[in-house]
């Protein structure tokens, strides 16, 4: 088959591209590079990828409605994975129009390429982030997602509600997937998994939010790729579909951070503080629906998949 992958020099999009072609399929990548965070740790995920059979490597914006559509037009897709999105809760707070712009201006792009184009099934990025002030555990699909607490979670909950509206009308068969705290190698520097692993590595403060009382449902990156793989090849879905996907277990930021400790053999230094604007206390995820419909079973618990994110961590600061 051949896909259109938005955001391959990102975290999850590089190692879902990379399966994918793997497994003999054919890739095309979008991706904007932009410097949101360390563009060399980007221009290393495409060179891995630019070293496999049956990938090209496009450069630009999602937000390119021109350059969007002339891709789908000459490429003639089985699928688009859309993944690229401007990241980051906290960010959003202080760059609010980047996130329109690529959030919402530039999932309208894609709707509009694979609505003129007749590319027949959308998969995209949601994330746990829409389910806001939900105090129910675990999140359920079925969850009211009305009251965001991030610009971030509302231009995810605006992706859905975009979605349900062009597979209404135009037939578009979209597959949105909330993720839940991704981690693993390659990871994001933005993310808590790679900024303790810093600290930790220079004996610096970590800052525990909410005086230590978060919970994360943190999900190893494969388990990620499969679900979304269980996506792409799954039959008989629905015209529009929304799906969890996340470890099934939510755990208490100090257990993360305890086994970041044995990972690396040495303790950290923990800084106490409140809770900070858009976050939320816990994240679970009941992947239920997953499970039936997408066959998706998490493998990953953190104890496994931590030493393997500090591992690689290892060796690409060692580079």
């Amino acid at each position: 088959m051949k896909f259109l992958v938005t955001g391959t020099a990102g975290f999850i999009g590089s190692h879902l591209a990379g399966r994918l072609l793997r497994d003999g399929h054919r890739v095309v990548g979008l991706d904007s590079f932009s410097d949101y965070y360390d563009v060399r740790l980007k221009e290393a995920r495409h060179r891995l990828l630019c070293a496999e059979s049956g990938y090209r490597g496009e450069r630009g914006a999602v937000e390119d409605r021109v350059l969007v559509r002339r891709l789908c037009a000459e490429e003639r897709f089985d699928q688009v994975i859309h993944l690229a999105a401007q990241a980051g809760v906290r960010h959003s707070l202080q760059h609010p129009f980047v996130y329109v712009s690529s959030n919402i201006e530039g999932f309208l792009s894609v709707l509009e390429a694979c609505r003129h184009e007749g590319v027949p099934r959308l998969i995209y990025a949601s994330s746990s982030s829409v389910y806001g002030t939900n105090t129910k555990i675990p999140f359920s699909e079925s969850d009211g997602v009305d009251h965001p607490v991030s610009l971030y979670g509302a231009t995810k909950k605006c992706n859905e509600l975009m979605a349900h509206a062009y597979s209404h009308l135009f037939g578009i068969q979209t597959i949105g997937l909330r993720f839940f705290t991704v981690y693993g190698p390659w990871g994001r520097p933005d993310m808590a998994m790679w900024i303790f692993s810093e600290r930790i590595r220079r004996g610096e403060p970590i800052s525990v939010f909410n005086n230590g009382e978060m919970k994360r449902d943190f999900t190893f990156v494969d388990d990620i790729v499969s679900g979304i793989c269980g996506a792409i090849f799954a039959p008989d879905l629905s015209p529009y579909e929304v799906f969890n996907l996340g470890n099934h277990r939510s755990e208490f930021l100090l257990d993360m951070i305890a086994e970041l400790e044995q990972a690396w053999g040495q303790k950290a230094k923990l800084e106490f503080l409140p809770m900070q604007p858009g976050d939320i206390p816990a994240s679970f995820a009941d992947i239920t629906r997953a499970q039936e419909k997408l066959g998706f079973e998490p493998r990953t618990p953190i104890s496994v998949g931590i030493p393997r994110f500090v591992q690689w961590f290892r060796d690409y600061h060692a580079c």
